[in-house]
Order: C-alpha cells, then structure tokens, then sequence
C-alpha cells in the first residue's frame, strides 16, 4: 500500500456519506501523459447528488494540437459511485491502483479555444464515439486532509473543497479514439475532494501538476480567497518521499486577453531549502468555464510540456480566474 500523508486514509478513496448542503460535491480527477507520444488529457466526475446530476468531463489532447472533448450534467440520485454519463471510476486497490473507463460521445476541436463558445462549439464540431480504459497506479505518497479547518468554518455556499488528497501516478491503458488505438504509456497526478463546492468561491488560482518519471514528480498552486492572504505551496516528490514547499512564484504568458496562458516559470523554494526553477510550454489549451448567479469562472487547461535543468516532463496548468 503507498505511503499515506496527512489525516486521510486509504477507505477515503471511496465515496463519502452525502453532506446536506444543496452544493455538496464529491469529486474524483484524474490526467495522464504519454511524454513519447506527446497525448494526455482528463477525466473528471463531480457527484452533486443533492443538485441531483454529476458533471462529466472527458478531455484528450492529442499530438496534433486537436482536443476531444465531452462535459454532460448527467442525472444521478446518490453519492454511492463515481459513475455516471458514460465514465466510471474504480478502485482496485484503495490508495495504490484505481481504473477508469470512458465509452461514449467526444466533439472533435481542430480549434479547441472555440470552446470559449460552448453552445457554438458543441454545435459545429464533429463528433465521435471513443473508449478510453486507463489504470492509475501509485508512483508516490498520497497526501492531503479529509477535514481542512479554514474551509470548515466558512458558510457553504463559500466553500470549495474541506476534504482534498492528490497523488501522483503511474498510467497505462488505451484509448480506442475511433479510427485508430492508442496505447498509453505515462504519468498523471490524481485528486480527490468532498464538501461543499461553488467554483465562484475562490477567486484565482494557479494549479500545476508535473511528472518527470516514475521518481520524480511535483505539484504546485498559488489560491487566492477574497479577503484573505494568499496561499503558496505545494509538494516535491522524489524517490517516494514527499518535501514540502515553502514558496513559490510563478510569472506566466498570456495571450492579449489576459486570460488565456501559452507558457510560464515556478520557481521553487521547497521547505528543506532547496530551489527550483521549471519551465512550462503549453502544447495544448482549452477554455472551459462555470457559471453561477450571473458569475462566470473561466478554467484555462494547459496540457504542459515542463523543463528542469535536462529533464522534460509533462503535466497539466491550470488557471482559474472570476471575468
């Protein structure tokens, strides 16, 4: 069984007793890269079993720049398993090995920022039917809290996550994308998180996840909360073990809208006292956004190519802005 840090234990990879908040969710993500072929890409259900649907999302960035895409609100009546619109998620092995499996619809994006459109994009683009049957197994610790103090304490309808734990991955499996099958050979990082959740809540962040191999590994976020101090950190993880970060800056690129980033810097001061500096190529970028009370969320997800020293890795950078 892997390496376990923090207050969550390995049951908690199972889902959890339903909340009675109306926006309770309970969410599993998952994204994988293949470094050889240069494909990678998400998967992600949140159960919001009280609003009584899941949101599906399937994201496949592939070497030629096209995303296959899907997001469904599929009707679901219980928090009793991640499975719902066409995904489904599985644990093998609770905090070691997980699976998960996609048969269903993808809009094929030639543009994938055409998705700033939703109704428009889903509308013109192609679609096609693919399976996707991945299994995610430990490369590393699995850490994080089932009960975070700050989230606890404020009313629900401001909460984005009380419960979190993320973990990096080995991923292997295939994708049958229709007119040819892919074999996935790679790494990813997973996440896991339960509570109450509005994504108006937070009002910025920057989320980076990046595997250098099967020995190295790191995640990185800088979270503001209106009215609060923002928070840095994240984690290394190296040889199995986990090192804290003590800070981090991250100074990226955007395209004229401010909003859409193609390239960018961490740089890294770990608690041990060790520095950093990593740099990040978006290979792909797609716009996803939220919406809520005449609020918009935009979510930028870059599929990164990350460079330390001689070492190229892969990963996903993820910016969350209210517009």
């Amino acid at each position: 069984m892997a390496k376990i840090i923090g207050s969550v234990v390995a049951e908690d990879d199972y889902t959890h007793e339903l909340g009675p908040e109306p926006n309770f969710n309970e969410s599993m993500y998952f994204n994988f890269f293949d470094p050889g072929q240069s494909i990678g890409g998400f998967v992600r259900l949140g159960n919001r079993a009280n609003e009584g649907q899941a949101e599906m999302t399937v994201c496949i960035y592939l070497e030629d720049g096209r995303v296959l895409f899907a997001f469904k609100r599929a009707e679901i009546s219980h928090n009793d398993a991640f499975d719902a619109g066409g995904l489904k998620f599985e644990v093998i092995e609770p905090s070691e090995r997980l699976r998960t499996v996609y048969k269903g619809g993808v809009i094929e994006l030639d543009n994938p920022k055409a998705l700033s459109d939703p109704g428009k994009a889903f509308k013109n683009s192609p679609r096609r039917r693919i399976t996707l049957d991945l299994e995610h197994v430990a490369c590393g610790p699995m850490y994080g809290e089932s009960k975070n103090k700050h989230e606890s304490e404020r009313d629900a309808e401001k909460q984005f996550a009380k419960a979190h734990y993320e973990q990096h991955m080995r991923v292997t499996g295939t994708i049958d994308l229709g007119d040819r099958q892919v074999e996935i050979a790679g790494y990813g990082l997973r996440d896991h998180s339960w509570g109450p959740r509005y994504w108006q809540a937070i009002e910025r962040y920057e989320w980076l996840t990046m595997n250098f191999g099967p020995d190295l590994g790191a995640m990185v976020s800088i979270i503001q909360i209106a009215g609060e101090k923002e928070r840095r950190g994240g984690v290394i993880v190296r040889n199995g073990e986990l090192i804290g970060i003590k800070n981090v800056t991250i100074d990226a690129d955007f395209e004229d809208n401010g909003l859409y980033h193609s390239g960018l810097v961490a740089k890294i001061e770990t608690k041990t006292g060790e520095t950093f500096e990593i740099k990040g190529d978006v290979k792909g970028f797609i716009p996803l956004r939220n919406r809520r009370d005449g609020m918009t969320t935009h979510i930028g997800e870059g599929m990164t190519e990350w460079t330390l020293g001689d070492q190229k890795g892969y990963g996903l950078s993820e910016f969350l802005r209210q517009v």
